[in-house]
């Protein structure tokens, strides 16, 4: 047995090194060859291919009886559908002792149920086909929204429809939204960068603006069921919503199911709705929240901005540009030379509807904090009173226009875009005015801009912050500091 097994292995020896030698030629030849290095070239010298031209694809707008807009974009390339209804209403439209009463109606849209599914009903009957339906009141608008199998596109729809018209505001869910609110409140000074944020828009645009107010205890006390209805039931009106719908679906049986849904649904109360407050500035100068607990100092600084719709909206859109991002201004001059911040930045941020801000700030050391005020005075000034260089109107321009092109990259985004221009009284090709308006600015024409739209006169600056560590002390800047108290009023009979 061993001689045969001695003979067998001498034969079959050869075989197998022959073997292992054409498989180990085999993998030499098929084995991808180590990349070759590639000598690096200077980023002036490196060639890109343009980015595609921005297409709209095509759709189909038409209105249903009841004042009903309805946009419809066929889209095969994946087995799923989307859609959302954009709705006339706000918090704007809610006096100020009611604060909170519009987004909490628009949370309960959703989360309170419908007439026909109770709220467990309702989520259990989406998690069982992994599709969602969303709703929420902003300022100037609500939404609501939902995502589908096209498989399930008739059920979910269904649903949809249902909570968009026969929401049932169930009262223990009102109640636990209710309860969420207050623990948002009692955590809202949790963060100075968002303490930053609340208080400077409260400066700009006042305390009671509806761009600025904050829900406090008193308000949730005062806001019943009764009231949630009444709100819903005032702003929420087939005449004033534009339904949206994107994905894998026939428009014709799509067309149908809108129909069927959403063709009788009507609104009792006819009456107009006031346009938001266009945003007006309350105050400038010199404010500060002590935080004592802080090693660093939370800084805003700015003043009211515009719209989108301004003369001067692509120009700026440059100008923000120029400021900001790694080769910005603020970058190289504030954080990289002199070594004054973690983080800076300032932009023009102008509304659809109403006035937005120009806002800048960052965050940097306690002792650093007079400093970096100091060079972002100086760095606005620069801006408005000096030319931008050729070379950086260049780079400008093709960062605009390079990042703007991605908010077109799918049917969704560019229908959602669609939507908002008609929405907010926009023409259709204003994405088109805007990319001419970039591509034909000037240098002047952004020192023009510049120079209107950047006031230093009227800047609000807001420091949070360890005001004993802070040194040189605020007061070397010149201006009246004023307090800013941030203390939470507590509920009633607390």
């Amino acid at each position: 047995m061993g001689l045969i097994s001695r003979r067998i292995r001498k034969r079959l020896l050869p075989l197998l090194f022959l073997t292992v030698a054409t498989f180990a030629i085999l993998i030499t030849v098929s084995w991808p060859k180590p990349a070759q290095a590639i000598e690096a070239q200077p980023y002036e010298d490196l060639n890109f291919p343009p980015l595609g031209e921005i297409r709209i694809p095509e759709f189909e707008r038409y209105e249903l009886d009841n004042g009903l807009v309805v946009y419809l974009l066929e889209d095969h390339d994946l087995p799923l559908v989307s859609g959302s209804a954009t709705f006339r209403t706000g918090d704007y439209l809610v006096e100020h002792a009611k604060t909170g009463l519009a987004g909490i109606t628009g949370e309960a849209m959703r989360l309170g149920g419908t007439a026909n599914h109770s709220p467990d009903e309702l989520s259990e009957l989406l998690e069982q086909r992994a599709a969602s339906v969303e709703t929420g009141i902003a300022d100037t608008s609500g939404s609501a929204s939902f995502s589908s199998l096209t498989e399930d596109l008739p059920t979910v729809f269904g649903l949809f429809a249902d909570v968009i018209t026969q929401p049932a505001f169930d009262e223990e869910q009102l109640a636990l939204i209710l309860s969420r609110t207050a623990g948002g409140i009692a955590r809202r000074n949790d963060s100075p960068d968002d303490i930053a944020s609340r208080e400077f828009n409260k400066l700009i645009y006042g305390e009671q603006s509806p761009y600025a107010r904050t829900v406090e205890y008193a308000n949730l006390d005062s806001i019943s069921r009764d009231e949630v209805v009444q709100f819903y039931e005032t702003t929420i009106r087939p005449e004033n919503t534009i339904l949206g719908i994107v994905g894998d679906f026939d428009s014709a049986q799509m067309k149908r199911a809108i129909s069927e849904a959403l063709g009788d649904w009507e609104c009792a109360d006819k009456s107009a709705l006031p346009t938001p407050p266009e945003g007006t500035q309350q105050q400038a100068g010199l404010f500060v929240v002590d935080q004592p607990q802080l090693t660093q100092s939370y800084i805003h600084i700015g003043h009211i901005g515009g719209e989108l719709r301004d003369e001067f909206h692509s120009k700026m859109s440059v100008l923000n540009e120029v400021l900001n991002g790694f080769g910005g201004r603020l970058f190289n001059e504030i954080r990289s030379r002199q070594g004054l911040a973690y983080s800076v930045y300032a932009f023009w941020s102008p509304r659809y509807d109403h006035n937005g801000t120009f806002i800048g700030g960052g965050q940097t050391r306690s002792e650093a904090t007079v400093p970096f005020i100091q060079a972002m005075y100086q760095e606005i000034e620069k801006i408005r009173t000096q030319p931008i260089t050729e070379k950086e109107l260049a780079f400008a321009k093709d960062s605009v226009l390079n990042s703007f092109v991605f908010n077109f990259q799918t049917p969704s985004q560019t229908l959602s875009r669609l939507i908002r221009y008609e929405y907010y009284g926009y023409p259709s090709d204003f994405v088109f005015q805007y990319r001419d308006g970039v591509e034909s600015a000037t240098v002047a024409e952004v020192l023009a801009a510049a120079q209107a739209n950047l006031k230093p006169e009227q800047l609000v600056t807001i420091v949070v912050g360890n005001t004993a560590e802070i040194d040189p002390a605020l007061s070397t800047l010149g201006a009246e500091i004023t307090p800013v108290d941030v203390k939470i009023p507590g509920p009633a009979g607390a």
